[in-house]
């Protein structure tokens, strides 16, 4: 009897601490924010954000709502915000979080430890939760970190009396800063690369001949933001294009950007810049000469983004390449591209690129077209 008292009062000494954790009560939830309509309507849920005069509100009953601030009579939020004034622009410079109530036009921001603040709500531009701010503005991302993009594949393999075999592959990389569609952005950065490659190796008539085909392109571009539609940019190139007898191509250069038009559903870019371009040929036969090129030129392009119906996206490109220094050398790239969603992260695409090269190696032709086919993969 006396081990067995012995044993239920270890048993009880050892579980007593778990007994009193589970017998606690859970903390409560955080109060819900609460929406005052200029009405009287009430509506009670979570603060998303606030940006240019319209507030995003979530609520159980209604989903996610966004309400013109003139509509507003008042508005509780209990969580942490980082408030942005009009005049005050973007930067990665910390904001003291805190939380706020908006009534009768006026916003109050209380900040542990500062003084009580109150402004119109007409010098507010941006209310946003503490913690996205900090992930998606104030944070340094690193090198690898934000990137977006689209990585496309295609093959074809023939075994008969002729042997061929076409590879395609394309990567199309992006990384925005800040991350989120909503706010105005700061920087931009893109990296692509495309490679077709294709060999054809005829056994029959002896003796066997082969024929080779090799396209690559490989660029990247970063955009500095000075307002939300101008930028100013710098740009590196590479081309190579076994078809018109250009070994390699490569450009430096830097300008300026425009964005006439920015929607949900549609972009525009126009871009243009001074660059210096260095052209490397070769011919397969001995006796040809081929005269190489250092330029001095300039690049005019537009890219075209529109979002169809089904998810159906449509990419456009075109640039021009006129050189200051010898007018004969220049050059011109048109592309198009239809993505569709099949499954998930997979889509299926359609690509025609067109590349024009007016100074080609003697015996080769001018135009390149290529029309492909392929399946691509969403990173995000």
């Amino acid at each position: 009897m006396r081990i067995f008292g012995l044993r239920a009062a270890l048993a009880a000494l050892v579980f007593a601490p778990a007994i009193a954790c589970i017998a606690q009560e859970k903390p409560a939830p955080p109060p819900a924010d609460v929406l005052i309509f200029t009405n009287g309507d009430q509506l009670t849920g979570k603060l998303v954000r606030a940006l240019g005069g319209n507030v995003t509100f979530h609520s159980d009953m209604a989903g996610d709502i966004t309400v013109s601030i003139d509509k507003i009579k008042g508005l509780r939020a209990a969580g942490n915000f980082a408030v942005l004034r009009k005049d005050a622009p973007i930067t990665r410079q910390p904001v003291v979080p805190g939380s706020f109530a908006i009534e009768d036009g006026k916003l109050t921001i209380m900040v542990k430890s500062e003084p009580v603040e109150t402004l119109p709500v007409k010098d507010v531009e941006y209310i946003l939760d503490a913690a996205a701010y900090q992930h998606d503005i104030a944070a340094k991302q690193g090198i690898l970190q934000g990137w977006n993009g689209v990585i496309t594949g295609g093959a074809t393999v023939v075994r008969s009396s002729s042997n061929g075999s076409t590879f395609n592959v394309g990567i199309a990389l992006i990384r925005v800063q800040p991350m989120v569609d909503f706010l105005p952005k700061r920087n931009r950065t893109t990296a692509n690369f495309t490679e077709t490659y294709d060999q054809l190796t005829q056994e029959v008539p002896p003796p066997a001949t082969t024929v080779k085909t090799s396209i690559m392109h490989a660029d990247a571009e970063r955009d500095e933001y000075i307002k939300p539609r101008f930028y100013y940019l710098g740009e590196v190139a590479f081309d190579h294009n076994f078809s018109q007898g250009l070994d390699l191509q490569q450009t430096y250069g830097g300008g300026f950007g425009w964005t006439p038009i920015q929607k949900p559903n549609q972009q525009l870019d126009l871009k243009a810049d001074i660059h210096y371009e260095k052209q490397k040929f070769f011919s397969q036969d001995p006796a040809v000469v081929v005269t190489n090129q250092n330029l001095i030129g300039s690049t005019i392009s537009e890219a075209y983004r529109r979002n169809l119906p089904r998810k159906i996206v449509f990419t456009q490109t075109a640039n021009i390449l006129p050189a200051f220094n010898n007018s004969d050398a220049y050059s011109a790239n048109v592309s198009a591209i239809l993505s569709a969603p099949v499954f998930k992260r997979l889509s299926l695409t359609v690509t025609t690129t067109d590349n024009f090269l007016n100074n080609p190696a003697p015996g080769y032709q001018k135009n390149s077209y290529q029309f492909i086919t392929g399946v691509s993969y969403n990173l995000r």
